[in-house]
Parts: C-alpha cells; sequence; structure tokens
C-alpha cells in the first residue's frame, strides 16, 4: 500500500497487550504505533497532542474509561472528532451499544486474533465499523425473519449474485473475510471486493449491517 502509514495510539492498562498489539501493527507497511497509554487520561492527553489517525481503547482502565474517552475523542462533541476502535475482552452488549453510540468505529475483542485487529484498523480508516464477529452473531441472534405482513424494506436476495449471496450468508454467520476466502477459495481481496460491492448494491454501510440484513431477508437461517 502506498500513502503515508495510518498512526495509531494504543490505550491499554496491560504492558503485554501493548506490547503485543504494536508488535502485530507495527508488522504492517502501512501502520505505525505512534504512543502508547497506560490509562485514559494519559491516552486522552496523548491524543490531544499527537492527532493520531486511530486509537485503540481497551474499556477497563485507571483515570478514565475506554467509553468516556471514547466520548470526548470521537464523540458528537469532540471538536476534532478521531477514530476510535475499542478492543476489549469485556463484550457485554451494554458496552458495545455504549460504544458505538460514543462514536467507536469498530467494537474487537481481544481473543479475536491479530488479523481481526489489522481488518479493524483498516475498516476504520476506510470509514468503516468493524465488530467481532463472535459479537455481530449474538446480537443479530435476537432479530425474527419477516413475516408476510411485515416484509423487509428494501432489495431481497435477488439484488445479489449467487456469489454475493455465499458471502453475505458467511459474514452473518460471523465470519472474517480471511475466513470468507478460505471457505470458497478465494483471496481475501476478492472477498473484500465482493463485500464493497453487496455494499453499494444494498445501500449498507459495513459487513454489521450485511449480516442484519442477510438475517432480516431470510437469507440466512435464524442460528438455533
Amino acid at each position: 500500500m502506498s500513502g503515508t502509514p495510518t498512526r495509531i495510539l494504543l490505550a491499554d492498562d496491560q504492558d503485554d497487550v501493548r506490547s503485543g498489539f504494536r508488535l502485530v501493527l507495527d508488522s504492517q507497511p502501512d501502520m505505525t504505533v505512534i504512543g502508547e497509554a497506560a490509562d485514559g487520561a494519559t491516552a486522552l492527553e496523548l491524543a490531544r497532542h499527537l492527532r493520531p489517525d486511530v486509537v485503540l481503547a481497551d474499556i477497563r482502565m485507571p483515570r478514565l474509561d475506554g467509553l468516556e474517552l471514547t466520548r470526548l475523542l470521537a464523540g458528537p462533541e469532540s471538536t476534532r472528532p478521531t477514530k476510535v476502535v475499542v478492543v476489549t475482552t469485556f463484550d457485554l452488549d451494554d458496552y458495545v451499544h455504549t460504544a458505538l453510540h460514543h462514536g467507536a468505529c469498530g467494537f474487537l475483542l481481544k481473543r479475536s486474533g491479530p488479523n481481526l485487529l489489522i481488518e479493524g484498523v483498516r475498516a476504520a480508516m476506510a470509514g468503516d465499523a468493524l465488530i467481532s464477529p463472535q459479537i455481530t452473531v449474538r446480537l443479530l441472534r435476537r432479530l425474527s425473519p419477516p413475516t408476510p405482513s411485515h416484509p423487509h424494506p428494501g432489495p431481497g436476495p435477488e439484488a445479489l449474485t449467487d456469489r454475493e449471496r455465499d458471502i453475505a450468508r458467511l459474514v452473518a454467520r460471523g465470519l472474517t473475510n480471511q475466513e470468507i476466502a478460505t471457505e470458497l477459495v478465494i483471496s481475501a481481496g476478492t472477498a473484500k471486493t465482493h463485500l464493497a460491492n453487496i455494499q453499494a448494491k444494498l445501500k449498507l454501510r459495513n459487513r454489521v449491517e450485511i449480516a442484519a440484513w442477510s438475517w432480516r431477508t431470510g437469507l440466512t437461517p435464524p442460528a438455533s
């Protein structure tokens, strides 16, 4: 990739977590970690001073938690909004909703692995919102398929090609781009292109909305 690397600030109270994230992100040619903070207040100060492109923030931190940090950096009251991706061990629904309401452009679980961490940063830079597949699936399980009296508005599955429908189903099952590529024996880049085409056709913003659409239209049956 060309251009200036994405500048990232890490905010987590565990030294080993920050070190692990730095190793993963600094290994990417299009990313560089420019600072670290062990508490939310320091992260806020560094973010305002260093002006990173993306802040990766844990939720439970001393002095200022990650949700409040997200609100201050990315919320509607922020004078210079910063992209914040919450990366945490805790996947409580209240945390997810609060983080997204406060302006987070991603919510990832630490156990999701390095590939999704990298995807989350790139999605944030692309104006997308990436949520760990485990969370996406759990949140969408409460959705009911449409009934004849309450059909799903907008385009249906017929708006997509067979391959695009396959990919939408796998997104709704919680698979990452790499897992989709492996499942369909295609490259990760091809999977990403199909996802972009799906978003354009259905006028959806991100993979979370693709998953919701897939469940609501009945393309992906509700999990038992």
